[in-house]
C-alpha cells in the first residue's frame, strides 16, 4: 500500500512539473520546477509542523515512536517530490554533490522509517527543519531572476534565510540529534542517518558563512560609497 502511496505521489508531483511547463511555457524548466519545489516546501512545512506541534508527539521526547498515519502520509509525499527532484537534477545537471548527497540521504532515510515503521515523528521533525528555508530560498532565485534580487526586499530574504538556517538546521538540529542519540529507542542505522544529516547542513553552513561574509562586505561598500557622495553633495 505504501510502495502505491509512493509511486502515486511521485506521479503527482510529475504530473503538476507537465501542467506548469505547459501553462508557463515561456518560462524555462528550471523556473517550473522551482515553482514545484515551492509548493512542495510550503506543504511539508504545514503538515509537518501540524505533526510536531498538535498531532504529537513531540520529536524532542519520544523518538522512536511507532509511525502515525499522519506521519507516513507526510514521509509519502515528500519521498515522492524527492525522487522526482533528484532525477530532474541528475538530467538537467543543475546541482552539485552536496545538494544530490542531500535528496539521496532524504530518500533513503524516508525509506528506511517507511521500512521500520517507526521513528516517524523524527523524520517529519527533519523535513521540517530542513524544509522550513525553502520558501526563502526559492524566493531569492525569483528575486534574481526578475531582476529584484538587489533591494530592500532581496536584503530581507537573505537576512531571513540565514537566520532560520542557523536557528533550525543547527541550532534545533543539534538538540534533536542530541536528544536522538541519548534516547535508548531509535534504532542504529536511524541515529546513524540523523549524524549524516546533521554533517550535511554543517556543510551547508559552511557555504551560508562564506556567502554571509561575501554580503556584508558588499554593504559595507555601499555604505562606504553612500557616504561619499553625500559627502560630496555636502561640499
Amino acid at each position: 500500500m505504501i510502495v502505491v502511496c509512493a509511486l502515486l505521489s511521485l506521479f503527482g508531483w510529475v504530473s503538476l512539473y507537465f501542467v506548469l511547463c505547459n501553462v508557463n511555457g515561456q518560462r524555462s524548466y528550471e523556473w517550473n520546477c522551482r515553482l514545484v519545489t515551492l509548493l512542495h516546501g510550503i506543504l511539508a512545512v504545514s503538515v509537518t509542523a501540524y505533526i510536531g506541534y498538535v498531532d504529537g508527539p513531540w520529536p524532542f521526547t519520544y523518538p522512536g515512536t511507532k509511525n502515525t498515519p499522519l506521519q507516513i502520509s507526510a514521509m509519502v509525499l515528500s519521498l515522492g517530490y524527492f525522487i522526482f527532484d533528484m532525477a530532474w537534477c541528475v538530467y538537467f545537471r543543475t546541482e552539485g554533490p552536496v545538494m544530490l548527497a542531500h535528496h539521496t540521504m532524504s530518500i533513503l532515510g524516508i525509506l528506511l522509517t517507511l521500512w521500520l515503521g517507526e521513528s516517524g515523528i523524527e523524520s517529519c521533525a527533519v523535513l521540517f527543519g530542513s524544509e522550513v528555508t525553502n520558501p526563502l530560498l526559492q524566493a531569492r532565485w525569483f528575486l534574481k531572476q526578475t531582476g529584484h534580487y538587489r533591494t530592500l526586499l532581496g536584503d530581507i530574504v537573505d537576512v531571513l534565510f540565514v537566520l532560520l538556517f542557523v536557528v533550525m538546521r543547527i541550532f534545533v538540529g543539534g538538540t534533536m540529534l542530541y536528544c536522538e542519540l541519548i534516547s535508548p529507542r531509535p534504532r542504529f542505522f536511524i541515529k546513524c542517518g540523523g549524524v549524516a544529516m546533521y554533517a550535511l547542513s554543517w556543510v551547508f553552513m559552511v557555504d551560508i558563512v562564506r556567502f554571509a561574509a561575501r554580503k556584508s562586505k558588499s554593504w559595507h561598500q555601499q555604505q562606504t560609497l553612500s557616504n561619499s557622495h553625500e559627502g560630496e553633495k555636502i561640499d
